[in-house]
């Protein structure tokens, strides 16, 4: 699948990655997470998990300035497979496919203050009820209050706090996504 559009500027292009470019989400992740405080902030991801998401199992969003890649953003489609956070949620088996995740979004520094992951949740959002989903979810860990800020702007409200992904602690945030008007 090739990538498609969604926001441009005089120096920003925003769009749906494709398998291409899954080599340059996997280098920013390493780049940027090398320089993060404490390694347990950011549960990385390996390069099977994004292909997969370029593909069947969700979509990739990335940010260019300039022509270089500063920040993506995964949405996952995590279907019936055995990681569906909805479980977490209580969300009832017959359901589950209807599950949307926002997952993991990196900025670079240089790119930070633009708006870059508030504008990320909303086109994740939008995605995610384009393509049916009910239930959307997060997961963010207790620290990292420029990311809990954001997604409680959005109207994501904590449903719990626990130890998720090796042994790391999150606080999980829910937002049922209502029919639209």
């Amino acid at each position: 699948m090739g990538s498609s559009r969604m926001r441009t500027g005089p120096d920003l292009d925003i769009r749906r990655l494709g398998r291409g470019e899954v080599p340059a989400v996997a280098a920013l992740m390493e780049d940027v997470i090398s320089r993060i405080p404490a390694q347990e902030l950011f549960a990385t991801d390996d390069v099977d998990y994004l292909y997969a998401h370029v593909e069947e199992q969700g979509e990739i969003y990335g940010a260019y300035i300039d022509g270089e890649l500063a920040a993506y953003s995964v949405l996952a489609f995590p279907g019936l497979r055995e990681g569906n956070l909805g479980r977490e949620f209580g969300v009832p088996e017959g359901e589950l496919a209807y599950v949307a995740v926002l997952d993991a979004t990196v900025v670079h520094e240089s790119a930070r203050g633009r708006g870059l992951q508030r504008y990320f949740h909303e086109l994740r959002e939008e995605r995610a009820r384009a393509a049916g989903c009910r239930y959307l979810y997060s997961t963010v860990h207790p620290e990292n209050r420029t990311s809990i800020r954001n997604l409680e702007a959005k109207g994501f409200e904590l449903q719990f706090t626990r130890l998720m992904y090796s042994g790391k602690p999150r606080h999980c945030y829910a937002k049922r996504l209502g029919e639209q008007t």
